[in-house]
């Protein structure tokens, strides 16, 4: 994934502005001899916002703008002019953009519309200058309020697909060959595992004018809620989607625990991805005669739709459309499907993402173990240097 431009975790750190601090100056005029205080207020320190981008697909700017800072208020003037406020940073990100706390992993918000913004960081407010403090009894307060101090947090940003149809199945199950059938999507295909390495989007016409989005993820292996394979990273992207299209090959030796074991890792990763509505498809089903076809239908899972399908013939294709608009659409799909984040946890973590600030590598002790007066010279002083190391 180093070289691939989809990216779609990235760990920043950002700070808000501190807020610029009170005046304390007192008014000085030739005929006023005694012109009491006019220090003015300070500026607010300036915010970190997000801002949803539709013409974004990736964090991959972000990758290089690892820490993101606004700027600091600035002090009241004299006359009861207020300092100028600090310059806020928008970060513009993704539709589809979770945020969490790096330290702890708790969900903190996520862009879900176009030009949407969320205010991650509020600057520091300006202290109060010193004529807001002036009483009968205290005519010249020589204090001031200081600025508030600047919030400084590291956040993890998890990009995650808008799609009403996720596939989910095993590498080589088919999933790219649909999509590329379906749509005009154009996803790597070939005969060995693991061919998809990034999520993909395609845009399904259906009867008319209408339309869905499906997603195809990598194919995800037993044990991937606990970090085998590929899929743990991406089953962040099926989170969003209204219904979850399961895809076992039909040549499989067993397409019920197939079937359940894609089942029981995306319940691991998220449990709340079981209320979703599901869909089994049985892939490459051009390979089947009636016979062969009858025999599975007796071991099909109990209370799934299921669409016997071939992406190459194109058998089944419209039944299984007909199916998932039905899904997409119905009543119970609509009423009960919400948006659901999941805290971060240290299996659903990106190690070399997380560790790019906070941790450095130490030298080895022995290294240096034997490292002579003129050693520590010769690595931190050349020939030209004219101050004495001493």
């Amino acid at each position: 994934m180093a070289d691939s431009n989809f990216i779609d975790y990235v760990k920043i750190l950002c700070r808000s502005g501190k807020g610029g601090a009170g005046s304390r100056h007192y008014h000085r005029a030739k005929y006023i001899p005694k012109g009491g205080p006019d220090g003015g207020d300070g500026g607010r320190g300036g915010h970190i916002i997000l801002k949803g981008n539709r013409n974004m697909w990736t964090l991959l700017p972000l990758r290089f703008t690892r820490h993101v800072f606004a700027t600091d208020g600035q002090s009241g003037g004299e006359n009861r002019s207020t300092g100028k406020d600090g310059e806020d940073r928008i970060i513009e990100v993704p539709v589809g953009t979770a945020v969490f706390d790096a330290e702890t992993g708790q969900f903190l918000a996520e862009i879900t519309e176009d030009g949407e913004e969320i205010k991650l960081l509020r600057g520091g407010k300006g202290g109060l200058g010193n004529w807001h403090f002036a009483t009968s009894t205290n005519r010249a307060p020589r204090y001031a309020q200081p600025g508030q101090p600047a919030i400084e947090k590291a956040v993890i940003l998890e990009l995650k697909l808008l799609g009403d149809v996720g596939l989910v199945g095993f590498p080589n199950a088919g999933k790219s060959t649909l999509l590329s059938s379906l749509s005009a999507a154009k996803p790597k295909i070939a005969d060995y595992p693991f061919t998809t390495m990034e999520p993909s989007l395609g845009i399904v016409n259906y009867r008319g004018d209408k339309s869905f989005v499906m997603a195809d993820i990598p194919g995800i292996i037993e044990g991937a809620s606990e970090g085998k394979g590929l899929g743990l990273r991406f089953l962040r992207h099926i989170e969003r989607n209204a219904v979850l299209l399961f895809m076992v090959p039909a040549d499989s030796d067993d397409i019920k625990k197939d079937y359940e074991v894609l089942l029981r890792e995306v319940k691991e990763f998220n449990p709340e991805l079981a209320d979703k509505s599901r869909v089994l498809a049985i892939t490459k089903s051009d390979l089947l005669d009636d016979e062969l076809r009858e025999a599975l239908e007796a071991e099909l899972p109990e209370g799934i739709p299921t669409v016997f399908i071939s992406a190459v013939t194109g058998q089944g294709l419209t039944e299984l459309k007909d199916l998932l608009w039905r899904e997409i659409n119905s009543e119970e799909n609509q009423n009960n499907f919400t948006m659901t984040h999941r805290n971060l946890d240290v299996r659903h973590r990106v190690e070399e993402e997380d560790n790019f600030i906070f941790q450095q590598e130490e030298p080895d002790e022995d290294d240096f173990a034997n490292f002579t007066d003129e050693d520590w010279e010769d690595e931190f002083w050349d020939e030209e240097t004219t101050v004495n190391p001493d």
